[in-house]
Protein backbone atom coordinates (compact mmCIF):
# COMPACT_ATOMS: atom_id res chain seq x y z
CA UNK A 1 0.00 0.00 0.00
CA UNK A 2 1.44 3.39 -0.59
CA UNK A 3 1.24 6.32 -2.53
CA UNK A 4 2.99 7.84 -6.64
CA UNK A 5 5.87 9.66 -5.41
CA UNK A 6 6.61 11.42 -2.06
CA UNK A 7 7.79 14.77 -2.57
CA UNK A 8 5.24 17.11 -2.83
CA UNK A 9 5.03 20.69 -1.62
CA UNK A 10 1.59 20.66 -0.79
CA UNK A 11 1.99 17.75 1.53
CA UNK A 12 4.52 19.65 3.72
CA UNK A 13 2.69 21.24 6.74
CA UNK A 14 -0.37 18.97 6.04
CA UNK A 15 0.70 14.98 5.94
CA UNK A 16 4.08 15.87 6.82
CA UNK A 17 4.57 17.28 9.88
CA UNK A 18 5.59 21.80 9.31
CA UNK A 19 9.44 21.66 9.81
CA UNK A 20 10.24 17.75 8.51
CA UNK A 21 13.07 18.23 6.74
CA UNK A 22 12.93 16.98 3.15
CA UNK A 23 14.95 14.66 3.35
CA UNK A 24 13.31 12.56 6.08
CA UNK A 25 9.82 13.19 3.72
CA UNK A 26 10.67 9.05 2.58
CA UNK A 27 11.03 7.86 6.40
CA UNK A 28 8.14 9.08 7.32
CA UNK A 29 6.26 7.71 4.22
CA UNK A 30 7.71 4.56 5.20
CA UNK A 31 6.21 4.81 8.90
CA UNK A 32 2.85 4.66 7.80
CA UNK A 33 2.86 2.30 4.48
CA UNK A 34 4.90 0.13 2.44
CA UNK A 35 5.42 0.45 -0.44
CA UNK A 36 6.24 3.70 -2.77
CA UNK A 37 6.53 4.06 -6.61
CA UNK A 38 9.82 6.05 -7.79
CA UNK A 39 8.48 8.31 -10.57
CA UNK A 40 11.86 10.08 -11.43
CA UNK A 41 12.98 7.33 -12.70
CA UNK A 42 10.11 7.76 -15.72
CA UNK A 43 11.58 11.38 -16.72
CA UNK A 44 15.11 10.92 -16.38
CA UNK A 45 17.81 8.03 -15.75
CA UNK A 46 18.54 8.35 -11.73
CA UNK A 47 21.77 7.82 -10.05
CA UNK A 48 22.59 5.05 -7.94
CA UNK A 49 23.75 7.28 -5.22
CA UNK A 50 19.68 8.33 -4.85
CA UNK A 51 18.55 4.84 -5.07
CA UNK A 52 20.85 3.89 -2.17
CA UNK A 53 20.01 6.80 -0.26
CA UNK A 54 16.45 5.66 -0.51
CA UNK A 55 16.85 1.85 0.23
CA UNK A 56 18.96 3.17 3.24
CA UNK A 57 15.42 5.36 4.35
CA UNK A 58 13.04 2.29 4.41
CA UNK A 59 12.86 -0.36 6.87
CA UNK A 60 13.07 -3.78 5.77
CA UNK A 61 10.08 -5.28 3.52
CA UNK A 62 9.47 -1.85 2.36
CA UNK A 63 9.28 -2.27 -1.14
CA UNK A 64 9.40 0.52 -4.74
CA UNK A 65 8.04 0.43 -7.22
CA UNK A 66 9.88 1.48 -9.97
CA UNK A 67 8.05 3.09 -13.00
CA UNK A 68 10.27 2.70 -16.81
CA UNK A 69 11.49 5.24 -18.52
CA UNK A 70 9.61 7.25 -20.35
CA UNK A 71 12.23 7.29 -23.41
CA UNK A 72 11.77 3.26 -23.76
CA UNK A 73 7.83 3.47 -24.06
CA UNK A 74 7.03 6.96 -24.99
CA UNK A 75 10.06 8.02 -27.01
CA UNK A 76 10.90 4.39 -28.99
CA UNK A 77 7.49 3.09 -28.10
CA UNK A 78 8.81 0.06 -27.48
CA UNK A 79 10.95 -0.21 -30.39
CA UNK A 80 14.81 -0.85 -30.74
CA UNK A 81 14.54 -0.52 -26.83
CA UNK A 82 17.60 -2.76 -25.82
CA UNK A 83 20.48 -0.12 -25.29
CA UNK A 84 18.07 2.11 -23.62
CA UNK A 85 17.17 -0.65 -21.04
CA UNK A 86 20.55 -1.67 -20.72
CA UNK A 87 20.85 2.16 -19.34
CA UNK A 88 17.79 2.17 -17.27
CA UNK A 89 18.71 -1.17 -15.40
CA UNK A 90 22.48 0.31 -14.84
CA UNK A 91 21.13 3.50 -13.58
CA UNK A 92 20.81 1.96 -9.93
CA UNK A 93 17.68 0.77 -10.22
CA UNK A 94 19.52 -2.89 -8.80
CA UNK A 95 20.87 -1.40 -6.15
CA UNK A 96 17.79 -1.15 -3.96
CA UNK A 97 18.44 -5.12 -3.88
CA UNK A 98 15.94 -6.75 -1.49
CA UNK A 99 13.25 -3.39 -2.01
CA UNK A 100 12.94 -3.57 -5.40
CA UNK A 101 9.48 -4.57 -6.51
CA UNK A 102 7.78 -4.65 -9.34
CA UNK A 103 8.65 -2.08 -12.76
CA UNK A 104 5.60 -0.51 -14.40
CA UNK A 105 5.47 0.84 -17.67
CA UNK A 106 3.16 3.18 -18.52
CA UNK A 107 2.29 3.90 -22.04
CA UNK A 108 1.24 7.01 -23.81
CA UNK A 109 -2.66 7.36 -24.96
CA UNK A 110 -1.91 7.57 -28.64
CA UNK A 111 -0.20 3.75 -28.56
CA UNK A 112 -2.28 1.33 -29.84
CA UNK A 113 -1.63 -2.50 -29.36
CA UNK A 114 0.43 -3.99 -31.80
CA UNK A 115 1.27 -7.48 -31.09
CA UNK A 116 4.11 -8.41 -32.93
CA UNK A 117 5.89 -4.82 -30.68
CA UNK A 118 5.22 -6.13 -27.91
CA UNK A 119 5.75 -9.79 -28.29
CA UNK A 120 9.71 -8.92 -28.70
CA UNK A 121 9.50 -6.02 -25.99
CA UNK A 122 8.27 -8.91 -23.87
CA UNK A 123 10.81 -11.14 -24.71
CA UNK A 124 13.61 -9.10 -24.57
CA UNK A 125 13.01 -8.12 -20.67
CA UNK A 126 14.99 -10.12 -18.25
CA UNK A 127 12.97 -11.93 -15.76
CA UNK A 128 16.13 -12.13 -12.83
CA UNK A 129 18.36 -9.48 -11.21
CA UNK A 130 21.45 -11.95 -12.99
CA UNK A 131 19.86 -10.77 -16.26
CA UNK A 132 19.24 -7.41 -15.62
CA UNK A 133 22.99 -6.93 -14.22
CA UNK A 134 24.23 -8.84 -17.26
CA UNK A 135 22.04 -5.91 -19.49
CA UNK A 136 22.97 -3.40 -17.57
CA UNK A 137 26.76 -4.12 -18.47
CA UNK A 138 25.80 -3.11 -22.55
CA UNK A 139 24.74 0.46 -21.29
CA UNK A 140 26.20 3.43 -23.58
CA UNK A 141 28.54 6.14 -22.90
CA UNK A 142 26.39 8.14 -21.05
CA UNK A 143 26.41 6.01 -18.03
CA UNK A 144 30.04 5.54 -18.31
CA UNK A 145 31.35 6.11 -14.54
CA UNK A 146 28.26 6.02 -12.86
CA UNK A 147 26.76 2.95 -13.70
CA UNK A 148 25.65 0.21 -11.07
CA UNK A 149 26.97 -3.00 -11.99
CA UNK A 150 26.31 -5.13 -9.01
CA UNK A 151 23.34 -7.34 -6.90
CA UNK A 152 23.47 -8.93 -3.60
CA UNK A 153 21.73 -12.06 -4.62
CA UNK A 154 20.04 -13.11 -8.06
CA UNK A 155 16.21 -12.43 -7.42
CA UNK A 156 12.99 -12.44 -9.68
CA UNK A 157 11.65 -9.50 -11.55
CA UNK A 158 8.17 -8.23 -12.05
CA UNK A 159 6.69 -6.36 -14.11
CA UNK A 160 3.11 -4.40 -14.75
CA UNK A 161 2.06 -2.67 -17.86
CA UNK A 162 -0.70 0.60 -17.66
CA UNK A 163 -1.89 1.08 -21.34
CA UNK A 164 -4.46 4.14 -21.81
CA UNK A 165 -5.57 3.13 -24.95
CA UNK A 166 -8.82 1.41 -25.86
CA UNK A 167 -6.65 -0.70 -28.49
CA UNK A 168 -5.93 -2.30 -25.63
CA UNK A 169 -8.92 -4.21 -25.05
CA UNK A 170 -7.99 -6.75 -27.51
CA UNK A 171 -7.99 -10.07 -25.91
CA UNK A 172 -4.61 -11.03 -27.99
CA UNK A 173 -3.33 -8.61 -25.41
CA UNK A 174 -4.14 -10.16 -22.58
CA UNK A 175 -3.49 -13.06 -23.51
CA UNK A 176 -0.23 -12.55 -24.01
CA UNK A 177 0.65 -10.87 -20.99
CA UNK A 178 -0.94 -14.04 -19.00
CA UNK A 179 1.49 -16.40 -21.24
CA UNK A 180 4.31 -13.89 -19.96
CA UNK A 181 3.41 -13.73 -16.23
CA UNK A 182 2.87 -9.63 -16.65
CA UNK A 183 0.55 -7.95 -14.20
CA UNK A 184 -2.40 -5.59 -16.11
CA UNK A 185 -2.41 -2.32 -14.21
CA UNK A 186 -6.03 -1.54 -12.93
CA UNK A 187 -6.00 1.85 -13.19
CA UNK A 188 -8.98 4.07 -11.83
CA UNK A 189 -8.34 7.74 -13.51
CA UNK A 190 -12.44 8.88 -13.62
CA UNK A 191 -12.77 7.99 -16.82
CA UNK A 192 -10.13 9.38 -18.21
CA UNK A 193 -8.51 6.32 -19.63
CA UNK A 194 -10.20 2.59 -20.00
CA UNK A 195 -10.19 0.62 -17.06
CA UNK A 196 -8.47 -3.03 -17.23
CA UNK A 197 -9.68 -5.59 -14.78
CA UNK A 198 -8.44 -8.66 -16.22
CA UNK A 199 -5.92 -10.61 -13.66
CA UNK A 200 -2.94 -11.69 -15.76
CA UNK A 201 -0.38 -12.96 -13.30
CA UNK A 202 0.29 -13.39 -9.63
CA UNK A 203 0.41 -9.67 -9.12
CA UNK A 204 -2.10 -7.36 -9.09
CA UNK A 205 -0.99 -3.80 -9.39
CA UNK A 206 -3.35 -0.70 -8.74
CA UNK A 207 -3.25 2.74 -9.64
CA UNK A 208 -5.45 5.21 -7.93
CA UNK A 209 -5.60 8.57 -10.02
CA UNK A 210 -9.27 9.69 -8.80
CA UNK A 211 -12.32 8.31 -8.87
CA UNK A 212 -14.39 11.44 -10.13
CA UNK A 213 -11.60 14.00 -11.05
CA UNK A 214 -8.25 12.76 -12.11
CA UNK A 215 -5.57 13.47 -9.75
CA UNK A 216 -7.18 15.79 -7.69
CA UNK A 217 -10.27 14.20 -6.09
CA UNK A 218 -9.83 12.45 -2.84
CA UNK A 219 -11.64 8.89 -2.36
CA UNK A 220 -15.14 8.53 -0.15
CA UNK A 221 -14.62 6.30 3.00
CA UNK A 222 -17.70 4.01 1.02
CA UNK A 223 -14.95 4.17 -2.18
CA UNK A 224 -12.34 3.06 -0.01
CA UNK A 225 -14.54 0.29 1.39
CA UNK A 226 -14.86 -1.29 -2.18
CA UNK A 227 -11.56 -1.60 -2.44
CA UNK A 228 -10.59 -3.11 0.51
CA UNK A 229 -12.93 -5.69 -0.32
CA UNK A 230 -11.68 -5.89 -4.04
CA UNK A 231 -8.06 -5.93 -2.58
CA UNK A 232 -8.93 -8.54 0.65
CA UNK A 233 -10.21 -11.04 -2.51
CA UNK A 234 -7.33 -10.39 -4.97
CA UNK A 235 -5.29 -11.30 -1.77
CA UNK A 236 -7.69 -14.59 -0.20
CA UNK A 237 -8.04 -15.88 -4.02
CA UNK A 238 -11.76 -15.62 -3.72
CA UNK A 239 -13.41 -16.51 -6.75
CA UNK A 240 -10.73 -18.96 -8.59
CA UNK A 241 -8.73 -19.76 -5.41
CA UNK A 242 -5.50 -18.04 -6.76
CA UNK A 243 -3.96 -15.90 -3.86
CA UNK A 244 -2.15 -12.94 -5.23
CA UNK A 245 0.35 -9.78 -4.26
CA UNK A 246 -1.47 -6.73 -4.63
CA UNK A 247 0.37 -3.32 -4.73
CA UNK A 248 -1.95 -0.35 -4.66
CA UNK A 249 -0.41 3.42 -5.14
CA UNK A 250 -2.73 6.57 -4.86
CA UNK A 251 -1.79 9.36 -7.72
CA UNK A 252 -4.53 11.74 -6.84
CA UNK A 253 -1.55 13.90 -5.21
CA UNK A 254 -2.82 17.21 -7.02
CA UNK A 255 -4.86 18.47 -3.97
CA UNK A 256 -2.88 16.22 -1.35
CA UNK A 257 -5.01 13.05 -1.20
CA UNK A 258 -2.95 10.48 -1.78
CA UNK A 259 -1.26 10.18 1.04
CA UNK A 260 -4.24 10.33 3.95
CA UNK A 261 -6.30 8.06 1.05
CA UNK A 262 -3.35 5.29 1.27
CA UNK A 263 -3.12 5.71 4.90
CA UNK A 264 -7.02 5.33 5.26
CA UNK A 265 -7.09 2.13 2.86
CA UNK A 266 -3.86 0.48 4.33
CA UNK A 267 -5.76 1.11 8.04
CA UNK A 268 -8.94 -0.78 6.83
CA UNK A 269 -6.97 -3.46 5.53
CA UNK A 270 -5.07 -4.02 8.80
CA UNK A 271 -1.73 -2.51 8.17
Amino acid sequence: MGVSGWRYRSWRGDFYPSGLPQRRELEYVAERLTSVEINGSFYSLQRPASYQRWRASVPGGFVFAVKGSRYITHMLRLRGVRTAMANFFASGVLALGPALGPILWQLPEREAFDQPVWEEFLAGLPRYTSAALALAREHDERLDGRAWLEIDQDRPLRYAVEPRSPSYADPAFTRLLRDQGIALALADSAGRWPQFDAVTSDLVYVRLHGSRELYHSGYTPDELDAWAARIRDWVTGAGDGVPRDVCVYFDNDARGHAPHDAVALANRLGR
